[in-house]
């Protein structure tokens, strides 16, 4: 075979096989963020859910256990949109923070539960209780960090900017801020504001966002 047969034969081979790559990364991409959406959206009906509907002990332990999970995926997901338009290590902490939050939540829930039918009708002491409060510091904590990183990240981001920024840095300030102020009683279990539905709210917003966004994902991408 001629050299210069063999060479355009290996260079259409080299970029047959960089175009697969780019198109499997491409689909890895668009899936984080597919993937992302759905477990923001099931995270914004999950939370509520726990916090307002009655439901047998097996189905609170499920919404609990998969509430967390929810949390850190569809972080992940928004993660990759915000960075699409340049690399933010902002983005990339608030979304470990938010993972890690994800599994003090379930980790809290789980506790609680575990506590409040194991003792039957018993009222549960109140070193026990501390348990559980301390844990639901620790997860608005988390919470509350990784919202200021996301909206730090989101700063000047041609999908989110200064709509979501200056929101998400007022809201992960101001859960830090009471939690600190109250501790060890959460704010909410102290009499002050809850923060926590504020935050959901955004949180239900960036996803919906991230969703509407997926198109100029795929053009960022190419």
């Amino acid at each position: 075979m001629p050299d210069c047969v063999l060479d355009t034969w290996t260079e259409q081979s080299i970029q047959a096989a960089a175009g697969v790559v780019q198109t499997v990364r491409d689909s890895y991409e668009i899936r984080l963020i597919q993937a992302g959406v759905v477990a923001g959206l099931g995270a914004s009906v999950l939370y509520p859910a726990i916090l307002f509907i009655p439901m047998p002990l097996a189905a609170t332990a499920a919404v609990a256990a998969f509430l967390g999970p929810a949390i850190g995926i569809g972080s992940l997901g928004l993660r990759q949109v915000i960075a699409l338009h340049g690399h933010s290590v902002a983005a990339t902490l608030a979304a470990i923070t938010n993972v890690v939050a994800g599994a003090l939540i379930t980790t809290m829930l789980l506790v609680q539960l575990a506590v409040r039918y194991g003792i039957a009708e018993a009222v549960p002491s109140a070193h026990l209780v501390a348990v559980w409060l301390g844990l639901d510091v620790a997860w608005d904590v988390y919470i509350g960090l990784g919202t200021i990183l996301f909206g730090i990240a989101t700063i000047g981001h041609p999908r989110f900017g200064w709509a979501f920024a200056l929101p998400g840095l007022a809201l992960g300030s101001l859960v830090l801020v009471l939690n600190f102020y109250t501790f060890p009683t959460p704010p909410a279990e102290a009499g002050s504001i809850d923060v926590g539905p504020f935050v959901g709210l955004w949180y239900l917003a960036a996803t919906l966002q991230a969703w509407r966004s997926i198109a100029w994902a795929r053009e960022r991408i190419r």
